[in-house]
């Protein structure tokens, strides 16, 4: 690339020699001096390449394939060529370089001599060509710290890049891994999905069956019906012709007989002793009866010919009434079945655009997302190995392994540290006992001389009559402590305090310190611990140590009448109470309030802590309700008070006046109702009342007057 750019008509040309590089640098100067008094600065550029141009330097072209060249590149000016005309006829039979050749033999010989199959092929054929641009660089003196600064800015370079591969070497790796866990999800799913949807196929196809056979069944018993209705009416025929063939075989008879008793009688008419006309007439009479009756029988014949028997009637009515009911069930359950399959084709479609919006997601999410660390990786790096950081991983979520992590790592940078430097004394936010310009020394104590020193300072702190800043009764303690060095073991204990933020004695040390939390709201937790193992001590009466459920839950209740029933069971479950075990279970009760050689408290201390952050988050934003205010508006101090009084009616006033001290940082004192005009200027931003709120200690002192005490 090089060789390139000094191939170039625009650059001073180059005779390439064997062994050196010569260049008439007086020439150069010499003209260049000469015109710059006398033309401007565009005739400057064209001296310049015109005195280039006659020097010692050579426009050989690196596609030549000879000993000689043709120049086919204009030059700088026609004017010029028009006076080294001369030169430019010389010039066509220019030979090519010998050092050009030595060199391209060279390049030619290392390039074959490398092996080109490995994986670091490219960077072993740049090496030949950094040797031919380091013989240019050796050669050409004068252009020595050119070259050098451009081989020093393509070596950077390339470094850089190379880092740069390096780096993302691991991350294609992750990319890789996190493709395929991501395949093998949608692959599940798509399986769950498909087995759902044969299952709800199979489950269509045997109700499509269900259908088909009700509908066979109803199609049979109507067949039968008719088959039956049939089967009857060709019963009810054979028996009407039976009736009518005995009805005239019986008149027959009847025939027959009347016609022999009238021969009986005509032959011997003295035997029966009656008349005879009277018998006759009255024979007569019997046939008109007779002709009668068989008239309205045949006439009932021509009009019930058709009718059923009320029984049979009754029995069709009742067969066909049943078959209706199974007919109307059977339309019932198809109706059932027929939205039941709507309604799963209907969360069928909208599974499949879960199912897309899902896989939409996924896809963003792998372009956006990073993997979840891998916390075993850790167990090497943290010191005291596997165990050590189970013990520190133990119940912790992955923002308080970082912060673990974080202390680990920091634990030794600052063991590391001899000196720290001075925060000066111009930020009026630094604390007193950090304002000290110059550097200090690293005492560097134990995680445990803190946490002891810490334990001394509070112990003095709440023996003494509290008139001073907490800053600077610290450093004042220190100053006792430790004389001349206080500052320094500042520094040391705050940088300490600072790092450990998982330990609880530390951290509420180090927001005290920057007024982050008010010193009472220490003070109070540390009173109600303290009162709360005086009642349990009243409570056990022998003196033995140890309280029944029943007995803890009762102390419970009588030291916080304020909460509910489920706080109650989630302090007692924190002591050590199960739902599954009973009351008459004993508790070692002064196990819960112990702590640790770091002044870790036991859960059930933590659990008291937590409520109490949980029940002063509550109260502010039921204050923050009632306010009726967005966090930019501001509201004046009787706002405040009146509305601190309607959701805790039970401040007192001392505690009222507290509350509206810190949230308006003015001294407030009970007023008569007719200055209160001259309080409405004072006002503030709700979110800053409450910011201010949230350091002291705020806690509800009674209950609402509609709601009763828990």
């Amino acid at each position: 690339r090089c060789y390139q750019l000094l191939s170039s008509p625009s650059l001073c040309r180059i005779h390439l020699r064997p062994s050196k590089v010569t260049v008439d640098e007086n020439s150069v100067t010499e003209a260049s001096n000469a015109e710059k008094r006398k033309l401007s600065q565009k005739r400057k550029t064209l001296t310049l390449c015109q005195s280039s141009i006659c020097g010692y330097l050579s426009p050989w072209p690196t596609y030549a394939s000879g000993q000689t060249i043709l120049h086919n590149r204009k030059p700088c000016s026609d004017n010029y060529w028009k006076k080294i005309g001369g030169w430019k006829q010389s010039s066509l039979g220019t030979t090519k370089p010998r050092f050009l050749e030595q060199l391209e033999n060279y390049l030619r010989k290392e390039l074959l001599l490398l092996d080109l199959s490995a994986d670091s092929s490219q960077e072993l054929r740049l090496q030949p060509y950094r040797e031919i641009f380091e013989f240019f660089i050796e050669d050409f003196k004068t252009y020595k710290p050119l070259l050098s600064s451009i081989k020093n800015a393509y070596e950077m370079m390339l470094a850089h890049q190379r880092e740069e591969i390096r780096a993302l070497e691991p991350l294609k790796a992750k990319l890789v891994t996190v493709n395929e866990d991501c395949n093998e999800r949608i692959l599940a799913m798509r399986a769950e999905e498909r087995s759902e949807i044969s299952m709800l196929k199979k489950e269509k196809m045997s109700l499509l069956k269900l259908i088909d056979k009700k509908n066979e069944e109803k199609i049979s018993l109507q067949s039968e019906v008719t088959k039956l209705r049939k089967s009857l009416a060709e019963e009810y025929l054979r028996y009407l012709t039976e009736r009518d063939a005995r009805k005239i075989l019986i008149a027959d008879l009847n025939e027959l007989r009347y016609q022999r008793e009238d021969m009986s009688l005509a032959q011997s008419p003295g035997v029966w002793g009656e008349d005879p006309v009277k018998l006759a007439l009255a024979l007569k009479m019997t046939r008109q009866d007779l002709a009668r009756t068989q008239m309205e029988l045949n006439t009932m014949k021509a009009n019930f010919g058709d009718v059923v028997p009320r029984r049979d009637f009754e029995m069709q009515e009742k067969t066909n009434k049943d078959l209706q009911e199974q007919l109307e069930s059977l339309r019932d359950d198809y109706e059932e079945v027929r939205k039941e399959h709507e309604i799963l084709l209907q969360l069928h479609m909208t599974t499949l655009k879960e199912r897309d919006q899902f896989y939409t997601e996924l896809q963003d999410i792998q372009g956006t997302s990073t993997p979840r660390p891998d916390w075993i990786k850790c167990e090497d790096v943290v010191a005291g190995g596997p165990e050590r950081w189970h013990m520190l991983a133990e119940g912790k979520n992955s923002d308080q392994l970082v912060d673990v992590l974080l202390e680990e790592i920091g634990e030794g940078l600052l063991r590391e540290k001899d000196f720290f430097q001075g925060l000066g004394y111009g930020e009026s936010i630094l604390p007193s006992f950090l304002q000290f310009d110059g550097v200090v020394q690293n005492k560097k104590p134990t995680k445990k001389d803190v946490i002891n020193l810490l334990k001394d300072a509070w112990k003095e702190r709440l023996t003494e009559e509290q008139k001073d800043k907490f800053s600077d009764f610290f450093f004042k303690f220190l100053e006792s402590r430790f004389g001349s060095d206080a500052m320094a073991w500042a520094y040391t204990i705050f940088e300490n305090i600072k790092l450990f933020r998982s330990n609880e004695l530390m951290r509420q040390f180090y927001d005290i310190l920057m007024e982050k939390r008010s010193e009472s709201v220490y003070i109070k937790q540390k009173e109600t611990v303290t009162q709360l193992l005086k009642e349990l001590t009243n409570v056990d009466n022998q003196n033995e140590g140890v309280l029944t459920m029943e007995q803890l839950s009762t102390v419970l209740k009588s030291t916080f009448p304020l909460k509910k029933e489920d706080k109650i069971q989630e302090l007692m479950e924190a002591g050590g109470w199960h739902t599954n075990s009973s009351n008459a279970d004993l508790l070692n009760y002064r196990l819960l309030f112990v702590e640790d050689e770091e002044g870790q408290s036991m859960p059930f201390v933590h659990k008291l802590w937590d409520q109490y952050m949980f029940e002063k988050d509550e109260y502010l934003q039921e204050l923050k309700q009632a306010l009726g205010l967005e966090l930019r508006e501001e509201v004046t101090l009787p706002k405040l008070r009146e509305t601190l009084m309607i959701i805790d009616p039970s401040l007192d006033k001392q505690t009222l006046n507290s509350y509206l001290n810190q949230a308006f940082q003015v001294p407030v004192i009970e007023v008569p109702e007719e200055s209160e005009e001259n309080q409405e200027n004072i006002v503030a931003q709700v979110r800053t009342v409450l910011e201010r709120l949230q350091i002291i200690d705020v806690r509800r002192k009674g209950p609402r007057e509609q709601e009763p005490a828990s």
